[in-house]
């Protein structure tokens, strides 16, 4: 008979290969889902933001809550629930109706669904092996989930560019195959083995509040980036200011409220372990690091460097997950080693070289220039790669190994919810430097790419497009100069249109124009985007190395809990 911990570990490994399949495909395959909703992204962004941002903000704000449910009513019921909430979503994702504005809300509301179904995975995956592994074990089944989930990142960054060839609705068709099968196989082989204590509390007042404040703060955030009046980003509009305040503001009650309850929902006594909280915070350091990185090279593949290379836009998702595969492999390549090393010999080490490694491989991406030669790009990646595997699995190991077992279900909740919170941050911070570096140079740099083309004429009009369009036009693959001649052919003054030679418009209208005319003002933003993301991997691995000696709760019995 297989032992239950194998068991354990390939459900999980399922979930996660699922969970991470969902992410990277939904983000490559975003250009054929627009261009199936049949939606401008010139003037309808905002969509794609909350595509993106939508599933990390409903994730993060019920991590520590189902965390907490979970220790109470059982890890493994909870988790099973997630993968069935989860599979509903990608069931109503692929049937997602008609197009336009009204069928982009309905990917979103239908994406938050999902959300909600991963905050249950996330949650107790984790928890679930560290109660189904031996203590010197859990490195390695740890790194060998890190290993899924990177996988699941490769396959959905290929397999989604295939099946958006195709139609965009099989990029939501490929979850539910798994979503189906791992909740029949997790309601038919996971058993619950923890100590569970039903005689918990629910923290009402500590949920609202955590939940209420993340979320205010995530949705300020989010539209925060959207163009607001004239100014190029919305921190102006008073609604983000007032969302952002509140959130702040309620997120700095949390911690009384969380120290004058009988059973708080956020277990704040878990950050007086020092394994724990150096363990927590560099995790949260690096996710706000590298949470936008993926994102920000595929803008660059699919917007700047594929066009250039003679590749259409309609190809470039496919080979955008093709070209990013370094990552992946230098990640699969360390991930299940040093999760092994970690169960020998300690996390500390590994988990802060791999920081290091990451902060110089960051560095490196600065030098390249927007054409770049790919071998040298790959290396970088691939390096990528290895820093995040020697990173990920010894230092959640050693988180998970630090805290007492009675909560270990909120204590994975509160680790993801960092995790994810520090994914939405980071993108919001790598927008927010590369739309404000956009906003500066696009104008001078599209006036002067139209002079030296022929058409200074049309230099006071283009002047004028937001660079967050021109942004996420460039990442959705999406050339917006057709679209603006038309418009001002039929909305503006035609004879502008007609006064320019067919020559200069077959040149402004290919695959090349536009990518050059934006990549030098792209590649400064992107070059300062990379200088923050390895100062702060730096400063993650100054917290990786505070960590300490190796402890593991149930071989020293020291921390005491209430």
């Amino acid at each position: 008979m297989v032992e239950y911990k194998w068991v354990a570990l390939s459900n999980t490994t399922l979930g996660v290969l699922m969970a991470s399949i969902n992410g990277t495909i939904i983000l490559i395959s975003l250009p054929a889902i627009f261009r199936g909703l049949a939606i401008n992204p010139l003037s309808s962004f905002q969509y794609l933001l909350w595509v993106l941002f939508g599933y990390n903000i409903a994730t993060a704000t019920l991590l520590v809550t189902f965390g907490r449910l979970s220790d109470i009513f059982g890890r493994v019921r909870l988790y099973n629930l997630g993968f069935a909430i989860f599979t509903v979503g990608s069931i109503l994702l692929f049937i997602t109706p008609g197009t336009g504005d009204f069928a982009a809300i309905e990917l979103v509301f239908f994406r938050l669904i999902q959300g909600v179904g991963g905050a249950f995975l996330f949650a107790n995956s984790a928890a679930v092996l560290t109660d189904a592994f031996p203590a010197m074990e859990r490195g390695k089944a740890l790194g060998i989930n890190q290993v899924a989930f990177l996988a699941g990142s490769l396959i959905g960054l290929v397999i989604g560019g295939i099946l958006a060839s195709f139609n965009w609705r099989y990029v939501f068709l490929v979850s539910v195959p798994f979503g189906i099968a791992g909740t029949l196989w997790s309601y038919l082989k996971l058993k619950e083995i923890s100590a569970l204590n039903r005689n918990q509390k629910i923290d009402a007042w500590g949920n609202t509040t955590f939940a209420v404040g993340l979320t205010l703060i995530l949705i300020g955030v989010t539209y925060g980036l959207i163009p607001y009046g004239s100014s190029p980003m919305g921190w102006s509009d008073p609604w983000v200011i007032a969302a952002i305040a509140v959130g702040v503001f309620m997120m700095l009650l949390f911690p009384f409220i969380e120290s004058r309850v009988e059973q708080p929902l956020f277990r704040l006594e878990l950050f007086k372990i020092r394994m724990f909280s150096a363990a927590s915070f560099a995790a949260f350091l690096s996710s706000i690091g590298q949470g936008g990185l993926m994102l920000l090279l595929i803008i660059l593949l699919q917007g700047i460097w594929l066009p250039l290379h003679g590749y259409s836009y309609s190809s470039t998702p496919f080979w955008s997950g093709i070209y990013m595969i370094p990552m992946t492999l230098g990640f699969v390549t360390m991930g299940p080693l040093s999760g092994w090393l970690s169960d020998r010999y300690g996390s500390k080490l590994l988990s802060t070289l791999g920081l290091i490694i990451t902060a110089f491989a960051f560095v490196a991406l600065s030098f390249l220039q927007y054409n770049f030669v790919y071998l040298p790009f790959a290396i970088i990646l691939f390096f990528m790669g290895i820093g995040n595997g020697m990173f990920a699995s010894p230092n959640t190991a050693s988180l998970m190994n630090s805290v007492p077992p009675e909560h270990r279900g909120v204590a994975s909740g509160m680790r993801a919810t960092m995790q994810n919170t520090g994914q939405t941050i980071s993108l919001a911070v790598f927008f927010v430097i590369i739309i404000g570096a956009l906003t500066q140079n696009l104008p001078q740099v599209l006036s002067s790419a139209l002079v030296t083309v022929g058409a200074p004429q049309l230099a006071p009009i283009f002047s004028h497009i937001s660079p967050t369009g021109a942004l996420f036009a460039a990442f959705l693959g999406y050339n917006p100069m057709s679209s603006v001649l038309q418009q001002i052919s039929s909305m503006g003054d035609p004879q502008l249109v007609n006064s320019i030679p067919p020559s200069v418009i077959n040149t402004l209208t290919s695959t090349t124009w536009f990518p050059n005319a934006i990549a030098p003002a792209f590649m400064s933003a992107l070059k300062l985007s990379f200088y923050v993301g390895a100062a702060l991997s730096v400063v993650a691995a100054i917290f990786s190395a505070l960590r300490g000696n190796p402890f593991i709760y149930e071989l020293h019995h020291k921390i005491k809990t209430n």
